[in-house]
């Protein structure tokens, strides 16, 4: 098993002290279903050829059709995308959407590329892959560095090879062709909802809540925009580039607008018409992680809180809104330290979600408002929430570890109806 995956895979172990799942069912999410790497040539502007390497897993699908994102990134590894399609797996089991869990990648620095490149590059990866997807078979959607923009393109390929128009084939799309409302801030917006829900636990006061946000993209300026119109105090945010510190709370909507405009963020104060920088201190992303705040929150990348820097980690609560954002053995230390950790396949389930509910009305061919679409994901995600906290306080295990048990019940029942050992060994009568 790879390293990466060997190492999302040590999440199961506690669980599987608390459920009862068949040997069958536990071997069988030890490995992915099916693993498809391709090639993909693209001419690129300067008349030159370039060939780019991609991936699609779909790891299980005993709950319903594969689930989940591409991501454009230098990174991308076959490891790499088997342990997020791994971790789609858990998060649709836990959401309890009719999915199974999937991934997809393709190794490049996209801003490199001009977008007639990209463009290239995104069909030419559904004309390697187009066997492999399907409504009912495997649903891409956006993921870092993948936009509504590059679904449009990936839908409309697929659509052209099948020969008829597959909108449920990938979520994430711009609305004029089949996208949901609500979609694109899904991710965030769940996160905000599950936030929201489970500090109260702790009776915590919005106004005396700091908050530190690490990757201020699509799902990070999200949740720090709610946190901050919620009255939290968003106290640093940051990106690729770093990040920004600001001891009395930075205006989150300016920083936002000024990070479209210029592409980077600024601690910028703006009242009508006149922005003013705010006193604020220059820092790293790997500063932020360790500044003393109430609640962190990592929304970039896997593995930014590792074994060499938890013990440097003094916030209280952590929320995971990126995927795999703490490895397993800092997730050791950090509980050992008391930190109360909120899983990514409960706090980022929010854009599946919606996803799911996009899937859903392109199938019925009825759309839902902006209102209908955050109403329901409200529901699906505090729902899920409090079960999750529940088994944590029934177990007395942390909230990972139950995130995982409540997954694993019900991925191991699917599994089970399948047949078991003892199902054979033993006839009909079981």
């Amino acid at each position: 098993m790879d390293r990466l995956l060997a190492d999302a895979s040590k999440r199961l172990e506690e669980a599987l002290k608390y459920v009862e799942i068949s040997e069958d069912a536990s071997e069988r999410l030890k490995y992915p279903k099916t693993s498809l790497s391709v090639s993909i040539p693209v001419r690129m502007d300067d008349g030159s050829l370039r060939i780019f390497q991609g991936y699609r897993v779909r790891y299980d699908d005993t709950r319903g059709p594969g689930k989940g994102g591409v991501r454009y990134h230098p990174n991308v590894t076959m490891d790499e995308v088997q342990s997020l399609a791994f971790w789609m797996t858990f998060k649709c089991a836990l959401l309890n959407l009719p999915f199974g869990g999937a991934k997809g990648g393709i190794t490049l620095n996209p801003k490199e590329l001009s977008k007639q490149e990209l463009e290239r590059l995104s069909r030419g990866y559904i004309e390697g892959i187009a066997d492999f997807i399907g409504p009912d078979m495997d649903i891409l959607a956006p993921d870092v560095y993948t936009n509504e923009i590059i679904m449009g393109w990936m839908m409309d390929q697929y659509s052209i090879i099948q020969r008829k128009i597959s909108p449920g084939v990938v979520t994430g799309k711009p609305q004029t062709m089949g996208g949901s409302q609500g979609r694109n801030k899904a991710t965030g917006t769940g996160a905000f909802y599950v936030i929201q829900a489970m500090l109260a636990k702790f009776d915590r006061v919005p106004e005396d809540t700091t908050i530190a946000v690490q990757g201020f993209g699509n799902a990070g300026s999200v949740v720090a925009q709610l946190l901050a119109k919620a009255g939290y105090k968003v106290v640093a945010v940051s990106d690729s580039q770093g990040g920004i510190y600001a001891k009395m709370g930075l205006d989150i909507p300016s920083i936002s607008q000024y990070k479209k405009e210029n592409r980077g963020i600024k601690a910028v104060y703006c009242e009508d018409s006149v922005c003013n920088i705010v006193e604020h201190q220059i820092l790293t992303n790997e500063d932020l992680l360790k500044l003393d705040v109430d609640v962190l929150i990592p929304a970039a990348l896997e593995n930014q809180i590792t074994e060499k820097n938890a013990d440097d980690v003094k916030a209280r609560y952590i929320f995971e809104v990126a995927n795999g954002p703490i490895n397993s053995a800092a997730d050791i230390i950090l509980n050992q330290k008391g930190i109360e950790i909120f899983p990514d396949i409960l706090v980022n389930a929010g854009g599946v979600t919606v996803s799911y509910f996009e899937w859903v009305q392109n199938r019925s061919g009825l759309y839902w408002t902006n209102t209908e679409v955050n109403e329901r994901l409200k529901e699906k995600m505090v729902v899920e929430a409090e079960k999750v906290w529940s088994i944590a306080q029934q177990h007395s295990v942390s909230m990972r570890t139950a995130a995982y048990i409540h997954a694993l019940n019900r991925l191991g029942e699917a599994l089970d109806a399948k047949g078991t050992r003892d199902y054979y060994v033993n006839g009909l009568s079981h």
